[in-house]
């Protein structure tokens, strides 16, 4: 049993019930959806969670990435920013650690948190090999499927699988001009592997295999976009769309399968090219939600990519995606910090409201309309509660605390809505 294969039998799961009362949708309208592959509700039937829906007609939600690596291992660091993600409203997370202690901190960070956990199991099987001293080329395809195997036991929610990367799609990007290659760690393992090797990649040729574990413990597939572009020169290049078209035979194949299905999507790209890239995704992938890490709008911002990403990310979901992957000050260039996680996660939920505000969607007007009345009344407590940062504002109203509130120190007794409150 699926959400996916209940939906099919118009069967609310209790989860379907959850969602439909918190994102005010009606039942009908849920089960259509996940029914059509346009929602999907990442839940591992071995693991309890708050239920998240992905997809049409609901509101845009936020990963948010954490992991070890080889480098800088600290368990407690890594499962406090798991905590500070969600306290600040991630509604998923994603342990990409790569570290010697990963399958520890995977289970510790699944007990601290209570949202819907993914994953990227070629990490595990990449690490796996290098322990034995060999080469990740020399990955042996069997420990692969017994990594998404292990990691589906053990309750993991949503998985993101490179199936989409092929000997032609690689056979492709060896002959074209893309400046910066393969960005992606799990594109360039199987990339590698397939070169090296000069065989199929395992995830493509045995999909079939990946839907019987999927559907058994009723895992999510996200399907990576391995050859995602690393720059804006890449934006939109053969590789990137030819790995979309492939992407699009796979999630047909899951949704008749019963098996819930999303797809990621760029990474780097300009503005121009957003609005197009997530119609044509939405095209290709029979309306399956799309995942997109951030896009980020400009390579000229290190340290300041939260801001570059959720620039693109509030345009993308305005255009149809339906789930941001935070990008940090950090990214490029190292792990992030507490502090880190704390500014990506609310980069990304201000572009999650931004584009939900743009698509109409009442619960988040509803959000802005208490704002305009707590401001309009000088409600500050009220203020502070529906910011999504709730301690920013705070912080900045009293560094200046004035007698009459009614009044803040940027305008101070010349405030425009305290003049006009008797007059208009």
């Amino acid at each position: 049993m699926t959400q996916l294969s209940e939906a099919k039998k118009g069967q609310p799961t209790p989860e379907m019930q959850y969602i439909s009362k918190k994102e005010n949708i009606s039942i009908n309208k849920l089960i259509s959806l996940v029914s059509e592959g346009k929602i999907v509700i990442p839940k591992n039937i071995n693991r309890d969670t708050y239920p998240c829906g992905i997809g049409e007609n609901l509101s845009t939600k936020v990963n948010a990435n954490i992991g070890s690596s080889n480098k800088i291992e600290d368990i407690n660091l890594e499962i406090n920013k798991a905590k500070l993600a969600v306290d600040y409203g991630a509604d998923t997370i994603m342990d990409l650690s790569t570290g010697p202690d990963l399958n520890k901190f995977r289970k510790k960070i699944m007990e601290s948190v209570n949202v819907a956990i993914g994953t990227v199991p070629i990490y595990e099987a990449g690490v796996n090999t290098l322990n034995k001293g060999k080469k990740i080329i020399d990955m042996d395809s069997d420990d692969i499927f017994k990594t998404i195997e292990n990691q589906a036991r053990e309750g993991v929610d949503f998985m993101t699988l490179h199936c989409g990367i092929n000997k032609q799609t690689v056979d492709k990007i060896n002959k074209t001009n893309r400046k910066m290659g393969i960005v992606s760690r799990g594109g360039s393992f199987l990339a590698s592997w397939i070169s090296h090797n000069e065989q199929e990649n395992p995830l493509y040729e045995n999909y079939d295999y990946i839907l019987e574990l999927s559907y058994e413990h009723d895992v999510t597939l996200s399907l990576g976009d391995g050859l995602r572009p690393g720059c804006q020169s890449d934006a939109s290049d053969i590789a990137q769309i030819q790995e979309l078209v492939d992407l699009g035979v796979l999630v047909k194949k899951a949704q008749e399968n019963n098996v819930q299905v999303m797809v990621e999507g760029p990474g780097h790209m300009p503005l121009n090219q957003i609005k197009s890239n997530m119609e044509l995704q939405k095209t290709i992938c029979n309306g399956a939600p799309f995942y997109v890490l951030g896009p980020l709008v400009t390579d000229l911002a290190p340290g300041y990519d939260h801001i570059t990403g959720a620039i693109g990310g509030a345009i993308a979901a305005f255009c149809g995606a339906d789930f941001l992957c935070y990008v940090t000050p950090a990214e490029h260039l190292t792990l992030p910090s507490l502090e880190d996680v704390k500014e990506g996660v609310i980069a990304s939920k201000i572009a999650a409201q931004a584009a939900d505000i743009a698509n109409g969607l009442k619960s988040a007007w509803a959000k802005e309309d208490e704002m305009g009345e707590a401001r309009k009344n000088f409600d500050w407590e009220k203020q502070f509660q529906l910011a999504i940062d709730k301690y920013k504002p705070r912080f900045y109203k009293n560094q200046c605390p004035l007698d009459d509130d009614e009044m803040c120190a940027m305008c101070g007794e010349y405030c425009a809505v305290k003049l006009g409150k008797n007059n208009f």
